[in-house]
Order: structure tokens, then sequence, then C-alpha cells
């Protein structure tokens, strides 16, 4: 009988090709919508036939679009089909509106819950705070880089594995600063950290029963709210995480980090 197993026959090239084509949809997000071939030569270092070949595969494949403008490519129909399956499979994303609604009418403060992406936290859910002259938000569908406090709780319950991953090809210091911060999230139970223009960003981890499932924020600026240890706001974000672990299944993990 044949040997029909395929594995065997793998090649570098095709592996190359499926890294290839992960890092042509990962070009795409909130602020770019669209690409045209040369965009893609132009940030992975292509040249533009090869980029061209590439995108034009990816349309019969349905992974991409032709976009309206003319030469351009958008994410296709297959990407819109397997995003709602991955959606499904988050229940967090069902049960935290309400949380989520209750932590910004509480904090007077945008409220905010990522899931971990390919490379890192998503912006899943935003509830912002519309009862201030000033809105400080986030968009949906955005992928939060190493300063963000999100990022920090997420790699402060996860392997070493994935910091190892998601830090690759920065510098030493940048390394060094990144891991300061996931030491003092795993140490607090929390990660707070300030951002130009004296913007804040605080974080706690929300736990299902495999582990972190996603992470709750609070975004604003520093004259809009203390978040000092103890503070009202960081007591009722660690609140907040805690009673969404306990209804997502992993309420051990979040009482004991509301303990802290």
């Amino acid at each position: 009988m044949a040997n029909t197993d395929s594995s065997a026959d793998t090649t570098g090239s095709d592996i190359q090709a499926v890294a290839r084509v992960g890092q042509i949809c990962a070009l795409f997000g909130p602020h770019t919508t669209d690409l045209t071939a040369a965009d893609v030569a132009e940030r992975l270092g292509l040249n533009r036939t090869t980029a061209y070949r590439y995108c034009a595969s990816l349309v019969s494949a349905g992974i991409l679009e032709r976009g309206r403008r003319r030469g351009t490519f958008v994410l296709g129909g297959l990407m819109l089909q397997l995003g709602m399956h991955a959606l499904t499979r988050r229940r967090v994303l069902d049960v935290a509106p309400p949380y989520l609604a209750d932590l910004r009418a509480a904090a007077r403060t945008t409220s905010v819950l990522a899931v971990w992406g390919a490379r890192g936290p998503i912006v899943s859910l935003v509830d912002e705070d519309v009862s201030r002259t000033v809105v400080v938000t986030v968009h949906r569908g955005s992928e939060l880089d190493l300063t963000s406090a999100q990022i920090r709780v997420f790699l402060a319950n996860l392997d070493d594995q994935t910091f190892a991953r998601v830090t690759e090809g920065v510098s030493d210091a940048k390394r060094a600063e990144v891991e300061a911060g996931v030491f003092m999230a795993r140490r607090n139970g929390y990660s707070l950290v300030s951002h130009a223009g004296g913007l804040f960003a605080a974080a706690a981890p929300v736990f299902d029963e495999y582990g972190i499932c996603a992470t709750v924020a609070l975004l604003g600026a520093d004259q809009m709210a203390d978040v000092s240890p103890g503070s009202l706001h960081l007591t009722k974000l660690l609140q907040t995480a805690a009673a969404l672990s306990d209804k997502m299944g992993g309420g051990r993990e979040g009482k004991r980090v509301a303990d802290l």
C-alpha cells in the first residue's frame, strides 16, 4: 500500500511560504485595511513581483480579496469566517461587557478587555467613558506592543517560550525593561504603565479553568484617576478581574490576585 503521509514531502520552502502568508496577513490591522503589492514588498523586504504573486495566490485561496482602490488587497472572506469561528471560542467576550460597563461607571475611566492573539494582546472590547470632555480610548482590534500594561500581565502568566518569542529581535535594554515589568506584574498581580502625555494604563489578569484568558484594563490620564496601591480605582479594577475570573471558572486564581 502506498504511503500517503505527505509530511515527509514538506520542504523548507513550503514552511517558508506558510510563514510568509502569516507575515502578509499580520500586516493588516485597524489602521491598515488595504495594501498594495508594493506595500507588502517594502514592509517584508520582498521584490514586487514576489509580493504580487503571494497576494494573487492568497486571493485565489480566499484569504485576501481585491480592494476598492486599484491595485489594493484587503482581508478576504475566509479570514472573516475563521475570525468569527475563533471569536466564538472566546467565551469571555460574551461574558465581559457588563463587567466592563460597571468598571467604567465606577472609575469614570475607559475600560478595556484584551485577549491574546498571534503575537500579543488584541484589544477586543472597549467601554469608553464619555462623561468627561476628553475621552481616552483605544481602537478595537489594535495589537498592543511591549510598552503596554496588558502584555506585561499576559507574559507574567504565560511560559518562558512566549516571552522569548515576543521579545525576539528587541534590544537588550528593551528586553530588560520588559522583563522588569513582567516581574512586577507577577509580584503585584497587576501592571501599571505611564505613557507620554500623562496617560496611564492599569491592567489585571482574567483567568478561566485553563489559565489566563484575558486582561481587563483602565485607560486614562493621570489627573483623571488615582491608581496607587489601595486606591479606589485600582481596587475596583482588581475586583472586576476577580469577579470575571470567577464567572469564567478561574475563580481561585482571580481571588488570589484580588487579595494581593
